[in-house]
C-alpha cells in the first residue's frame, strides 16, 4: 500500500492507503470515541461512538478506509448530538456501584460519559434480571456489560479461542416512539443492546478456553473481572511498576500492579498483571502467574558463605535459562576468570543450532519476529506445539488468519485441537514423529526458487517425484437427438394430429479417464490426504506475505544440523520469512552470551536447576536467590528485542552479584553490566535507566532496543543431508508442557491450578483402559517415573504429554535429548 494525505479536522496528515481513519486518527494523537474497536482486530461497529464525517458523508472510521485527499470532520453538530445520546443510552440502567466497582477509576464508560458531558437522561426501558455467573478465572457480571463486544473480537481475533459470543437478552422490545424521535444511530446502537448479552460457545458454565483472561483485560467496564481480583483494591491505589514478562520467550509488556498486603502487614503484594491489550496480547500463565516471588525475611550469612566456598570447589555451574541477561553476562565472567564449565543444555542446544544455521545463512539470527507474523498472510509452523511453546505465536498465526484473511500450515506429531479451531483456513498435518526434515524439505520442495537453489538439492527433491496414472471423473456435455411427440395441424385436413418430431439437446455426463499426474513422495511420507494440494492452491491465493515459525522440537532432534540448514536455505531461496521459538524465558539471550558447555565436571553449581550446592529463586535450595518479578535486568525475547524488566516486589536476601563481587568482580547493582552485554552478539551499550518501555498510539514499541543481526561467515557448502527412515516405534510420549504452565515458577503461582501428571488425551481415555485419576508408571528406555493420569482437551490423539513444570515428576529422565520418545505405560 502507498502513502497518501488525509485531513482530519484541519490537519494534513499521513498514512497508509486504505487504512481505517480510526487508526490514522490515532497514530497522529487525534482523538475519536470509540469502545468497541480494538487495534489488531476486525471492526465490530457494535458502539458507533466513532461517527465522523468524510467529504460530506457520515461514516464509521473504525469501519472507512483512507482515501487520497479525504477530509475528515470529527466535532460536526449531529455528530456531537449523535455521540452523546448513544452514552445516554449506555448508562440506561447501568447500576450506579462506582464506589465498589472494580474498573472504577479506569472505567470508559466513567470517562466517556464525562466526555460527552451526559448530565441528564431522556430515556428509559424496563430492565430484566441478569444474575451474575462465574466462568472459573472469570467473573461476568451482565448488569454492568455494555454488550459493546470487545471480550468477543480480542477472542475470535486475537487469541483464536473463539469461546465467547453473544446471547439473547430476554428484555422487552423497545417502544416503538423512540425509533422517531431519538438520532438513528442512538437508537440503532440501543437496540442491538438490548436484545443482547455475552455467553458462552460451548453452551456450559465454564469458559472452554486456554484461560488467557484477555477479555477481561479488553472489557472497558466491570463486566468481567480476574475472578483472583474481585474486590481486591481500587485501581487508583495500585502502584503499576512496568516490566517483561518471565515465563516464555515472547517477552510480552506487562506492568504488576502492587499495593500493601494489609492494613496490617505493609509488605507490597502484587494484586494483578496488566498489559497494553491493543498491542500484545498475554497468555494466562504471564496475566495470572505473577506471585512466583521467592521472600525471605534476611540476609543468610551462613548459606552465603557456604556458597562462596562451594564456588571455590566447584568446575561446574549448570542453570536454566529462566535468567536475565546481566545474570548470564556474570555467569560468563566467572567462566572467563574461573575455568567453570557452564552447562544449560536447552540453551546449548539452541546455540548450535543457531549456529549451523549460520554457515549457510551468513547472519547470527533468523530474520523476523512475532510482530511481523501478525502481518503476514500466509504462516507455516514446524517443530513447535505453537499454544504452549510460544502462546504470542499462536495468537500471531490467528490474527493473519482473521483480521488478514490468512491461511496456515501447522505441521505437528500431536493432534492439536485448538490449532484446528482457528479456522478453515488452517490446514494440519500431523506427521510422525523424526519427520521433520520431510517437512522442510516439502516446504522447499513446494516453495524454492528452483532456479537459483543448489542443484544437487533440487535434483534431490526432484527424486521424490514421479508420475502416476489415475482414472478421474468428469462431467462433460453430450448432444443427443431424441423423438418426441408433438401436436401439429394437417395442412391438408385442418385438424390437430400427433406427430413425431428430432429434438436435439446438450445433456450432462459422467465419462471416466485416465490421466498423468505428478507423485510427490514427500506428501505420502507425511501422511497428507488426496486433496492435499488441491486445498493449499486455494490457500495460497492472493497470498504475497509468508512466514516459517520453527519450533524446539527442532533443536534437539538427531538431525538437528540439517534442519537448521534447511531453515537457512528455505529462507535464502524462498518467499518465507523465519522465525524461531527460544524455549525458555532468556534461552536466546543466554546463548548469545554464554560459552556452553555439553559435560557437568565433579562438582556442580546449581541456579535453579538440582546441583551440588543449589542457588534456587524457588526457594528450595541451600541459598536463596531473587526471583525474576524481584530483580532489575533485560530479557531477550523471540522478537530478538532487548526488553527491560523492573522489581515489583522487594527481597531481602543474596543475590548472584554478591557472589560475584565476593569472587572479585565488581558492580554495587547488576544492570551495571547492562550496558556491558556483548556488542559482537548484537547487544549495545546501553544504560539499563534509559530503556524505554511503551508503545505509541500507532503501535510503535519502544521497548529496550533490537538486537543487531550480526553477519557471519558463511562455509560456503549449502549442502545438507538426505533424510532416513527413522521412526519411533510403540506409544509416544512427549516432553511439553499444558497451557499456562512454562516452568517450576509457573507451578509456583497460586492462580495457575494445572495438575502435575501424565496427560493424556480425552479421545486416547476412551479407547484405552485407563481412567483419569489413576496411577500409571511410565517407562522409556532412558528411565521411568510414576504419576496420576490427567484428562487433557486441549489435545487429541495417541501421543502423551509428560510436562516439565513439576520438578518432582522429573519427566526430562525419560528422553535422551529429541522431545519424543516412546515408552511403556501400565496401570500401578
Amino acid at each position: 500500500m502507498s502513502k497518501i494525505t488525509i485531513n482530519i479536522d484541519g490537519k494534513e496528515i499521513q498514512t497508509q492507503e486504505g487504512e481505517y481513519i480510526l487508526n490514522a486518527a490515532r497514530a497522529n494523537d487525534i482523538f475519536i470515541p470509540a469502545i468497541c474497536y480494538l487495534t489488531r482486530c476486525s471492526p465490530t461497529l457494535a458502539c458507533r461512538l466513532c461517527l465522523v464525517e468524510a467529504d460530506g458523508k457520515q461514516v464509521y472510521a473504525c469501519n472507512a478506509k483512507s482515501k487520497e485527499g479525504m477530509n475528515i470532520a470529527t466535532m460536526t453538530e449531529n455528530i456531537v448530538k449523535e455521540r452523546r445520546a448513544i452514552m445516554e443510552v449506555y448508562d440506561v440502567n447501568h447500576p450506579l456501584q462506582c464506589g465498589v466497582c472494580d474498573q472504577s477509576g479506569e472505567c470508559e464508560l466513567q470517562n466517556y460519559t464525562l466526555e460527552m458531558g451526559v448530565d441528564s437522561q431522556h430515556y428509559a426501558v424496563k430492565d430484566v434480571n441478569r444474575k451474575d455467573k462465574d466462568w472459573g478465572h472469570i467473573h461476568y457480571n451482565p448488569g454492568l456489560c455494555i454488550v459493546c463486544e470487545r471480550c468477543v473480537t480480542a477472542c475470535k481475533d486475537m487469541i483464536g479461542d473463539n469461546a465467547l459470543k453473544t446471547v439473547p437478552r430476554g428484555a422487552d422490545a423497545l417502544e416503538a416512539e423512540y425509533k422517531e424521535s431519538m438520532p438513528k444511530d442512538a437508537y440503532a446502537m440501543w437496540n442491538k443492546l438490548n436484545k443482547s448479552l455475552i455467553g458462552l460457545t460451548s453452551g456450559e458454565e465454564m469458559l472452554d478456553c486456554t484461560s488467557c483472561g484477555e477479555c477481561a483485560a479488553v472489557c472497558p467496564v466491570g463486566a468481567l473481572v480476574d475472578t483472583h481480583f474481585i474486590y481486591t483494591s481500587n485501581a487508583w491505589e495500585l502502584k503499576q511498576i512496568p516490566a517483561t514478562c518471565g515465563h516464555c520467550s515472547a517477552g510480552c509488556q506487562i506492568s504488576y500492579d502492587v499495593k500493601h498486603t494489609s492494613i496490617d502487614n505493609t509488605d507490597e503484594k502484587i494484586y494483578r498483571v496488566m498489559n497494553e491489550w491493543n498491542y500484545v496480547s498475554l497468555c494466562g500463565a504471564g496475566r495470572y502467574g505473577f506471585d512466583y516471588q521467592n521472600r525471605v525475611e534476611a540476609k543468610d550469612e551462613k548459606a552465603f558463605a557456604n556458597a562462596i566456598e562451594a564456588f571455590k570447589k566447584a568446575d561446574t555451574i549448570k542453570f536454566t535459562s529462566t535468567i536475565t541477561n546481566e545474570e548470564a553476562y556474570l555467569l560468563q565472567k566467572l567462566k572467563e576468570k574461573f575455568g567453570y564449565k557452564l552447562v544449560n543444555s536447552e540453551a546449548k542446544a539452541f546455540q548450535t543450532f543457531l549456529n549451523n544455521y549460520s554457515e549457510i545463512s551468513g547472519t547470527k539470527l533468523y530474520g523476523y519476529d512475532l510482530e511481523a507474523t501478525h502481518n503476514a498472510n500466509f504462516v507455516i509452523s514446524v517443530g513447535a506445539a505453537l499454544k504452549s511453546d510460544n502462546p504470542n505465536a499462536r495468537y500471531a498465526l490467528n490474527n493473519s488468519m482473521t483480521v488478514n484473511k490468512g491461511a496456515g500450515l501447522y505441521f505437528h506429531p500431536l493432534k492439536d485441537p485448538v490449532i484446528e479451531g482457528l479456522g478453515k483456513s488452517i490446514m494440519t498435518m500431523y506427521h510422525a514423529p523424526l519427520q521433520e526434515e520431510a517437512v522442510l524439505y516439502l516446504i522447499l520442495d513446494l516453495f524454492a526458487d528452483k532456479e537459483k537453489l543448489p542443484s544437487d538439492i533440487v535434483s534431490y527433491l526432484a527424486s521424490f517425484h514421479s508420475t502416476k496414472t489415475i482414472t478421474v471423473e468428469e462431467i462433460i456435455k453430450e448432444e443427443i437427438t431424441e423423438i418426441v411427440k408433438v401436436m401439429k395441424k394437417n395442412e391438408e385436413t385442418g385438424e390437430e394430429e400427433e406427430v413425431e418430431e428430432e429434438k436435439k439437446k446438450m445433456v450432462p455426463k459422467k465419462v471416466s479417464k485416465e490421466v498423468e499426474v505428478d507423485d510427490n513422495r514427500l506428501l505420502e511420507i507425511l501422511g497428507a490426504d488426496d486433496k492435499f494440494m488441491e486445498t493449499l492452491e486455494k490457500n495460497l491465493a492472493k497470498k504475497d506475505s509468508f512466514v516459517l515459525i520453527a519450533g524446539p522440537d527442532l533443536y534437539t532432534h538427531p538431525n538437528s544440523k540439517n534442519l537448521a540448514r534447511l531453515l537457512a536455505l528455505i529462507e535464502k531461496y524462498s518467499a518465507f520469512e523465519l522465525v524461531m521459538i527460544p524455549n525458555l524465558t532468556n534461552t536466546l539471550g543466554v546463548s548469545l552470551i554464554c560459552e556452553l558447555d555439553d559435560e557437568v565436571g565433579s562438582y556442580a553449581i546449581g541456579y535453579n536447576t538440582k546441583g551440588d550446592f543449589t542457588l534456587s529463586a524457588l526457594g528450595d535450595g541451600d541459598l536463596d536467590m531473587p526471583a525474576i518479578n524481584q530483580q532489575e535486568g533485560t530479557l531477550t525475547s523471540i522478537n530478538k528485542r532487548v526488553n527491560p524488566t523492573n522489581a515489583a516486589i522487594g527481597y531481602n536476601g543474596y543475590e548472584l552479584n554478591d557472589i560475584a563481587n565476593e569472587l572479585g568482580l565488581n558492580a554495587e547493582h547488576v544492570i551495571e553490566y547492562t550496558k556491558m552485554l556483548p556488542e559482537d552478539k548484537g547487544f549495545k551499550a546501553q544504560e539499563f535507566d534509559n530503556l524505554p518501555n511503551h508503545y505509541d498510539n500507532d503501535g510503535t514499541e519502544h521497548r529496550g532496543y533490537l538486537l543487531e543481526n550480526i553477519s557471519t561467515v558463511t562455509s560456503g557448502d549449502e549442502a545438507v543431508a538426505a533424510f532416513g527412515d527413522e521412526k519411533l516405534e510403540g506409544s509416544l510420549i512427549y516432553m511439553a508442557n499444558p497451557v499456562r504452565q512454562f516452568t517450576p515458577f509457573t507451578y509456583k503461582t497460586a492462580n495457575l491450578d494445572e495438575v502435575s501428571g501424565v496427560y493424556m488425551s480425552e479421545e486416547f481415555l476412551s479407547k484405552s483402559d485407563f481412567n483419569e485419576g489413576e496411577s500409571v508408571r511410565v517407562k522409556s528406555q532412558n528411565g521411568e517415573l510414576v504419576a496420576n493420569i490427567v484428562s487433557d482437551n486441549k489435545i487429541s490423539g495417541d501421543i502423551v504429554i509428560l510436562p516439565t513444570f513439576d520438578p518432582k515428576l522429573n519427566s526430562e529422565a525419560l528422553f535422551s535429548s529429541y522431545r519424543f520418545a516412546t515408552a511403556s505405560i501400565e496401570r500401578v
